[in-house]
């Protein structure tokens, strides 16, 4: 007679990322540690101006998400949590960060004070775009240069050659100059 030993499968935790409801990433953050989950929601602090004062707020780093540590049992616990939406799925399952990324991450938080995260929006050196907010709302000019999350660009059609620095997040490409062959 053979005696079989029933093994139950060992729950590694790991890290997941969530997407939470607008402007509810440090409340989520609270709210699960709150219920015992190890969860992190990188922050940077940020100087805003208002008329009468200036003042230093904590905003996510990633807006919209958190990572929370767990096992995949935890997971409807996480979704019945107060301002999560869903878990970031990748290939219909949620999304695993590797523990190494977390540390990485962390450290780079403890370590420098002006991290931010940039999408480059595929700008690249030469293109044309068009200036979607602020000082030259809507003029039309070409990159000249890529600095971190601004561009040089000149514009050309006001009869000088006039360069300024423009955020990357003001920027719309318009006809890209540049070929790319296969």
């Amino acid at each position: 007679m053979e005696s079989t030993i029933n093994i139950k499968p060992s729950f590694v935790k790991k890290w997941f990322v969530i997407y939470t409801r607008p402007r509810w990433e440090k409340k989520v953050d609270r709210l699960l540690q709150e219920q015992g989950f190890e969860s992190f929601c990188p922050v940077r602090n940020v100087e805003n101006q208002w008329a009468d004062r200036k003042k230093i707020v904590s905003l996510p780093l990633f807006t919209g998400y958190v990572f929370v540590k767990i096992d995949e049992r935890e997971g409807y616990k996480i979704r019945y949590t107060l301002g999560v939406l869903n878990f970031i799925n990748y290939m219909g399952k949620p999304a695993v960060v590797r523990d190494n990324e977390i540390e990485k991450l962390k450290h780079i938080m403890d370590t420098y004070n002006d991290v931010d995260v940039v999408s480059l929006t595929g700008v690249s050196k030469g293109d044309r775009v068009r200036i979607s907010n602020g000082l030259f709302h809507n003029q039309e000019g070409e990159v000249i240069q890529i600095q971190g999350k601004h561009v040089l660009m000149s514009f050309d059609h006001l009869d000088c050659a006039l360069v300024t620095r423009v955020p990357i997040s003001n920027l719309t490409l318009t006809v890209n100059t540049q070929q790319h062959y296969v």
